[in-house]
């Protein structure tokens, strides 16, 4: 149809005439209301943006002398962070003499991984960065479908379904 034929009908029905395809041979268009197709897929993005989680991480700094009741603290703090499925980054830092003894930060970054293993996972274990020392940790998966798989690889059922312990022993 030729072009001036089609804005004649868009004009018409009150629409605009929209190239969908210009690379097409002819190309293609399309009558319709080109502020109502834009306000929907403004409105579909907005949508679909409102559904996803954003990961972020946080990151939570030790020191190798940091004493019982801030360890807890700052626990408690990547507990919440873990449970609002963040990633949460510990670091140790080091200052001066401390470096001699790397033993500590090693120390209290696997007791986190220890406490913390329910809550999450260790992404990248603990690396030395010039004089920081660096662990990542993520939240264990959400899905039940995940949880269920995970039990299932960590302890694989004895009993076959349909059978009791009586009759697997024959």
């Amino acid at each position: 149809m030729p072009t001036s034929e089609a804005l004649g009908i868009a004009e018409d029905r009150g629409l605009d005439l929209v190239e969908v395809s210009p690379t097409a041979r002819p190309p293609v268009c399309r009558i319709m209301d080109y502020g109502k197709y834009k306000y929907e897929r403004s409105k579909k993005l907005k949508e679909s943006k409102k559904k996803q989680h954003v990961i972020h991480v946080k990151e939570i700094k030790f020191r190798p002398k940091t004493e019982e009741h801030d360890y807890q603290f700052k626990k408690r703090h990547a507990e919440e962070f873990l449970k609002k499925h963040n990633k949460v980054k510990f670091t140790v830092v080091f200052r001066g003499r401390e470096l001699d003894h790397k033993e500590l930060g090693e120390r209290m970054l696997s007791r986190l991984e220890q406490e913390l293993a329910e809550l999450g996972e260790v992404e990248r274990p603990a690396r030395f960065e010039g004089r920081l020392m660096v662990m990542f940790m993520r939240p264990t998966p959400s899905r039940p479908e995940a949880r269920v798989q995970q039990q299932e690889a960590e302890n694989p059922p004895d009993v076959k379904e349909g059978q009791d312990a009586e009759t697997q022993d024959e």
